[in-house]
């Protein structure tokens, strides 16, 4: 059989639909070792520019490293796939709707541009996740929000949810395979449900009820979708101690430009509310939007620091073509985007290192990885432990007592 790599950019729906068409192959056989492959399936991002030159760049490191044949798929089919098939470069490219025909799409012999349908609903079952101690379990796709800067909901399509009934069989699946710790992602996850009688927080009280499951862990969710539903599960023991909400913003007129449903005065009352209750808190941010004065800006960043944050997923702004904000000005010169969030990143650096410090209790942590000789995993409020240990931690849960506070991380030994 030909080996096939799949090499996987951006979010963690990209890293699910990689293991949906790993699992859907019968034709081929999945190899972790690059050298090895015959193949190479690109599951690329287009969030931004930054991502399609990632994309490009190892394209031609596959171009400049032998004669393995690439397929493009992922968000950066709909943007870059038609000129990347054009220039030869690739062999095929197909959108995520086709992943379960992967067998198909990789026996074809003649160049193709193949981007399905942009309403599918993925029916998908995934029994393994290879190389992976979590599961990353998708419960919805695209987003009915229209964020001024955003070009994802054209590229993923308007949200609609997986059916409840696959997404239980398959966290039951997982779970009698050995997984303890889920991931719920999507597009826009705390949309889960909206055309049914269903909701996250009542998908997640179903979760929690599997045999196996220890512990659910939400990805980016929108301060609107924490709703009093949600709030009744926040004291649950299955329920991560880390959530991440999406603000992207904290000045309210930024907010306004960047067409954000969130109110800043509302996003704080609620960060207070789960600082409270001992979750660590993550956020999206952009640096650098059209419009974000000096004067914008020092508003953000004192709002920034009245915020418990502990984590942050933040980066500059990339005009993406037939989004609002590509005509906006006056556009930020892209060193100060830069330096913006230089200055943003230092200040939830030394938030999370407070709340580490603060802490102080026993950490439950999963071990994902070992590294330089010593392991690595993630605790309850999805903060890194790197573990020494004589024995072979891979994949365990271990809870630790005793532990130093760094600032780049907690260490710990077994």
């Amino acid at each position: 059989m030909k080996k096939v790599y799949f090499k996987t950019f951006g979010c963690r729906t990209n890293l699910y639909d990689s293991q949906v068409m790993m699992s859907s192959m019968q034709e081929y056989t999945v190899t972790e070792d690059e050298s090895e492959a015959d193949i190479i399936v690109v599951n690329s991002c287009t969030v931004t520019n930054g991502a399609d030159t990632h994309v490009r760049s190892y394209i031609s490191h596959v171009e400049n490293s032998g004669g393995a044949k690439i397929f493009l798929t992922g968000c950066g089919a709909h943007t870059k796939g038609e000129n990347l098939l054009k220039q030869g470069r690739v062999s095929g490219v197909f959108g995520q709707s086709e992943k379960i025909k992967i067998d198909e799409m990789l026996s074809r012999e003649e160049p193709f541009y193949e981007l399905g349908d942009l309403n599918f609903i993925d029916e998908s079952v995934v029994d393994d996740f290879i190389g992976k101690s979590r599961a990353f379990i998708k419960i919805q796709e695209g987003c009915n929000f229209r964020c001024s800067y955003c070009i994802i909901p054209y590229v993923r399509g308007d949200a609609r949810s997986m059916s409840e009934d696959k997404i239980l069989e398959q966290i039951s699946r997982l779970a009698r395979n050995g997984f303890g710790e889920f991931i719920l992602t999507g597009t826009n996850v705390g949309s889960y449900g909206q055309k049914s009688d269903s909701s996250i927080a009542s998908l997640m009280k179903k979760i929690s009820q599997i045999r196996g499951v220890r512990r659910i862990r939400v990805g980016s969710v929108e301060p609107i979708q924490i709703t009093d539903e949600f709030k009744e599960i926040l004291d649950e023991p299955w329920l991560e101690r880390h959530l991440h909400i999406a603000l992207q913003h904290t000045s309210p007129q930024m907010l306004k430009f960047m067409n954000r449903r969130n109110v800043y005065k509302q996003d704080r009352e609620l960060f207070e509310l789960l600082a409270g209750k001992g979750f660590a808190i993550g956020t999206d941010f952009i640096t650098g939007h059209p419009g974000e004065s000096q004067e914008l800006w020092d508003e953000a960043m004192r709002n920034v620091r009245e915020l418990p944050l502990t984590h942050l997923h933040a980066f500059t702004y990339s005009k993406r073509d037939g989004t609002p904000s590509a005509t906006m000005k006056p556009e930020v010169n892209g060193k100060v985007a830069k330096d913006r969030l230089h200055e943003l990143e230092n200040i939830v650096k030394a938030k999370n290192f407070e709340f580490r410090k603060a802490f102080g209790k026993e950490l439950e942590v999963l071990v994902e990885s070992e590294k330089d000789g010593a392991f690595v995993g993630y605790d309850q409020h999805f903060n890194k432990i790197i573990i020494d240990s004589d024995e072979d931690l891979l994949g365990n849960w271990i809870n630790l007592s005793e532990y130093e506070v760094r600032e780049e991380s907690n260490y710990g030994r077994v």
